[in-house]
C-alpha cells in the first residue's frame, strides 16, 4: 500500500460517491423522486464494490482509500437512514439502533490510539452488513413507490436491514474483541 498516492482512480470512484450523497437527499427530501433517489442509492451501492475492485486490480492501495471508502459508507448509510426516517418510510428507533453502534465504537479510538492504530481493519461481516443495508433500504425506498411489486420488494429490503442491522452490531461487537486482544498481546509482551 502506497499511502502517499491519493489521487488513484479507486478514489476518485470514492469521491464520486460521496458526491452522491448531497443529490440522494435532494432527490428524497426535496423532489420526493424516490425512483431517481433509488437509482442514486444503487449506484452507490455498486462502485461501493467497484473501488476495491479496482484498487485491488490496478494495485493502487491508498491509505486515504482504505479511510474514506468505510467512512463514505458510514455517511451514506447515516443519509439513507435519516432521508428515509423523515420522509417516513421507516422508524427513527431503526436510525437510533444504528446510530447507536456508530457512537459506541468512538469509544475505540483512545484505545485505539495508544496502539498506535488509526482504524480497525474492515471485516468481511462488517462488508456483508454494508452490502446488507446498502441493499436493503433501497429496497425500502421502493415500498414508497404505489404498486403491488413495490410492496414485496419493500419486505425484502426490510428483511436486508434486519439482517443488515444484526451484521453491523455483530462487527461492532467483534471491533471491541479485537482491541482487546491487541491490548492483551501488548501486556503480555510488556
Amino acid at each position: 500500500m502506497n499511502p502517499w498516492r491519493p489521487w488513484t482512480i479507486p478514489n476518485a470512484v470514492t469521491l464520486m460517491r460521496l458526491l452522491g450523497i448531497p443529490l440522494f437527499l435532494f432527490l428524497l427530501l426535496n423532489r420526493a423522486d424516490y425512483f431517481w433517489a433509488l437509482c442514486v442509492l444503487v449506484i452507490a451501492g455498486a462502485t461501493d464494490w467497484v473501488d476495491g475492485f479496482l484498487a485491488r486490480k490496478l494495485n493502487q492501495v491508498s491509505r486515504l482509500g482504505v479511510l474514506l471508502d468505510p467512512m463514505v459508507d458510514r455517511l451514506y448509510i447515516a443519509a439513507t437512514l435519516i432521508g428515509l426516517a423523515w420522509a417516513n418510510l421507516i422508524p427513527w428507533w431503526l436510525v437510533f439502533l444504528i446510530a447507536l453502534r456508530d457512537i459506541a465504537l468512538l469509544a475505540l479510538i483512545p484505545s485505539l490510539r495508544k496502539l498506535g492504530i488509526s482504524a480497525l481493519p474492515v471485516t468481511y461481516i462488517g462488508k456483508a452488513a454494508t452490502f446488507a443495508l446498502l441493499w436493503g433500504f433501497p429496497l425500502i425506498l421502493l415500498g414508497g413507490l404505489d404498486s403491488t411489486t413495490a410492496t414485496v420488494l419493500s419486505a425484502a429490503g426490510w428483511g436486508f436491514a434486519l439482517w443488515g442491522t444484526y451484521l453491523y452490531w455483530w462487527s461492532g461487537v467483534r471491533y471491541f474483541a479485537q482491541t482487546r486482544t491487541l491490548f492483551e498481546l501488548l501486556n503480555s509482551k510488556g
